[in-house]
C-alpha cells in the first residue's frame, strides 16, 4: 500500500532530525567547535561587486565536465558494444563479451592507474583525459547491457516484419528497432549519468582538482574536516538528487509508451 506524501514527508522529516542530531552529539562528546563561517569563502566570495567562485565550486565545475564530456563518450561506445554482442560475428561477440566482464569485474581504482602511468605515459595523454577515458570506458560496459537488454526487449515480429519489408540489418535497427528500444532504455540510462558523476570523484587520485580533491586539500589546510566533507557531500547530492529526479519525471512521461 502507498503511504500519503505527508507521511513520507514527515518520515524524512523524523531521520533528517536523527542524524542531525546524532552528529551534533558526536561533536559535542569530541569537543568540536563548528566553524561554518569560514567555509564561506571557498564557495565564492564577493570583489568590486563581482561574485567570485571559490575552489569548491570550480572543483564542482571540473568534476561536470570531467562527467558531461565521459557520457559523450561512453553512450556511442555502450551502444557499439551492445551491437557487437548481438552481431552475428563470432569474433564479435566474444571481444565484446570480454571486455564487458574484464572492465565490469576490474577495481575502478585499479583501472585509472594502469591508464594514467601506463597508456597515458605511452600516448602521451593529459592526466584529465586519462580520467575521462577511464570514467567512459567503465560506464560504457553498463550502458551496454541496459542498451542490449533493451534491444532484446523489443518483440521478434519487429525484426520478422523489417526483413519482410526488404530492410538490411542496419535499417532495422535504425529505422525500427532502436526507435522502439529507446523508450525502454532512458530511465535505467540516467542511473548511468548519475554514476558517472559519482565515480567522478576517482580522478583525484591522479591529481585532478575535481570536487573531492578541493575539498581533501581544504580540510588539510583548515582541519575542517566535518564542515568540508559535510559541505562536498551536499554539493554531490544536489546533482545526483536532480538528475534523480528527472529520470522519475522521464519515466513517467515514458509510462504510457512503455505499457
Amino acid at each position: 500500500m502507498r503511504n500519503s506524501p505527508l507521511f513520507d514527508i514527515l518520515l524524512f522529516l523524523v531521520v533528517a532530525a536523527g542524524l542531525v542530531a546524532l552528529a551534533a552529539r558526536g561533536a559535542a562528546d569530541m569537543d568540536y567547535t563548528w566553524q561554518w563561517a569560514r567555509l564561506a569563502p571557498y564557495l565564492w566570495r564577493v570583489v568590486d561587486g563581482e561574485i567570485i567562485p571559490g575552489s569548491l565550486v570550480k572543483g564542482l565545475l571540473v568534476t561536470l565536465q570531467i562527467a558531461g564530456v565521459a557520457a559523450l563518450l561512453t553512450l556511442p561506445l555502450g551502444l557499439a558494444l551492445a551491437l557487437a554482442r548481438l552481431s552475428d560475428s563470432i569474433v564479435g561477440r566474444f571481444l565484446a563479451a570480454a571486455y564487458v566482464e574484464i572492465i565490469r569485474n576490474t577495481p575502478l581504482l585499479l583501472q585509472i592507474l594502469i591508464v594514467y602511468f601506463i597508456i597515458g605515459r605511452i600516448f602521451g595523454l593529459s592526466r584529465w583525459w586519462c580520467g575521462v577515458l577511464t570514467l567512459a570506458w567503465y560506464e560504457a560496459t553498463f550502458a551496454a547491457e541496459i542498451i542490449r537488454g533493451s534491444i532484446l526487449a523489443v518483440a521478434r515480429g519487429q525484426w520478422e516484419a523489417g526483413r519482410a519489408l526488404g530492410l538490411g540489418g542496419f535499417d532495422i535497427y535504425r529505422s525500427i528497432v532502436l526507435p522502439q528500444a529507446l523508450p525502454l532504455m532512458a530511465p535505467p540510462m540516467t542511473g548511468v549519468l548519475v554514476n558517472l558523476v559519482k565515480h567522478s570523484s576517482i580522478v583525484s587520485v591522479i591529481a585532478i582538482f575535481d570536487l573531492t580533491n578541493e575539498g581533501r586539500t581544504i580540510a588539510a589546510d583548515t582541519f575542517m574536516s566535518f564542515e568540508v566533507w559535510l559541505v562536498v557531500a551536499t554539493m554531490y547530492l544536489s546533482v545526483t538528487v536532480t538528475m534523480s529526479l528527472l529520470a522519475a519525471w522521464l519515466e513517467k512521461r515514458l509510462a504510457p509508451v512503455l505499457r
